[in-house]
């Protein structure tokens, strides 16, 4: 049988994923989990892909601001709002996460869903990393890749859990990593149905409907996908409470965080990272029964083919 996991270094933590794997789908096994039982959880940004400096949504927001604050100038009040017309990325760096993605979430007030998904797609076909210089669709993490495969091949229903924007993941859940736009929850605006040329549409609202981040992605697991999941990974502070609810349920389970400290293939950051900061994750692990994967000592590759390039992070 070949390398299920080719891309992480041989090691304590492959062994611990692969164990937990074998030991959770042989039937009649002590640890054996019924199929139907089979959840894992992905937070997205910074554990699927690259989200430094800012989220990828975040980046879309900075190209579509323009147009709405030239719509409604009032906007700039808001300080999220005006740091992305002033290309300030140190602001919006030192902003709360829900302010900085408030306007990623107005820039699809007043469209269909359908439109929006047009519009995301375009962008994200030909969109480009300021750091990395390549397109955002192309920093997807190799490793993750095959952990979502082999957990399928072996019964596990993958579900993306994250705090961006809903149907902005679910434009590219499917072509990135498998796992089609149902089993996508995330962060919504409110939206009102409309009768449009002879037909209903959904229209969205400037208005947040849930910001799918700390606490929140423990509720809207129980409402989009109702059963507590057995796996869970994530990589900030922000993915704390999803991780602590999938190991406080009975039986095997098994919970990570991705400690992005390899700034020669991509970046190292934790603590201070506003955005996405990992602290208590950090200085909690041990005691709460998270494992730490690094990404420098665990990952023998980060990105695609051709996109490991020695000279793309920064320190």
């Amino acid at each position: 049988m070949g390398d299920a996991l080719p891309s992480w270094n041989d090691g304590a933590t492959k062994s611990a994923i692969l164990d937990f794997v074998a030991r959770t789908t042989r039937e009649g096994g002590a640890d054996f989990i019924a199929p139907a039982e089979r959840i894992a959880v992905f937070d997205n940004d910074g554990t699927l892909w690259c989200e430094f400096p800012l989220q990828v949504q975040v980046f879309f927001a900075l190209a579509e601001v323009k147009r709405l604050t030239q719509q409604d100038p009032s906007l700039l009040q808001k300080p999220a709002f005006k740091a992305m017309i002033d290309g300030d990325v140190k602001t919006l760096m030192s902003l709360p996460k829900q302010q900085v993605f408030e306007p990623a979430f107005a820039t699809h007030a007043g469209m269909t869903v359908e439109e929006f998904h047009a519009n995301a797609w375009r962008w994200l076909r030909q969109a480009e990393h300021p750091k990395l210089r390549r397109p955002f669709m192309h920093n997807t993490f190799v490793p993750q890749h095959e952990l979502l495969e082999h957990l399928r091949a072996n019964g596990f229903k993958t579900y993306i859990v994250t705090g961006g924007g809903v149907e902005f993941v679910r434009v590219v859940a499917q072509q990135l990593y498998g796992i089609p736009p149902e089993q996508v929850v995330g962060s919504s605006t409110k939206m009102k149905l409309e009768e449009a040329d002879g037909g209903i549409v959904l229209r969205k609202l400037p208005e947040l409907g849930s910001f799918d981040d700390r606490e929140e992605k423990v509720v809207n697991i129980a409402l989009h996908i109702g059963r507590r999941p057995v796996f869970a990974f994530g990589n900030s502070d922000g993915d704390l409470a999803m991780i602590r609810y999938t190991l406080g349920g009975d039986g095997p389970r098994m919970a990570w965080l991705l400690h992005h400290d390899d700034a020669t293939r991509e970046f190292a950051y934790d603590r201070d990272f506003k955005l996405s900061a990992l602290r208590e994750g950090l200085d909690r692990a041990g005691e709460l029964g998270i494992g730490v994967v690094s990404m420098q000592r665990d990952w023998n590759r980060v990105f695609p083919e051709g996109n490991d390039d020695p000279t793309g992070g920064i320190a």
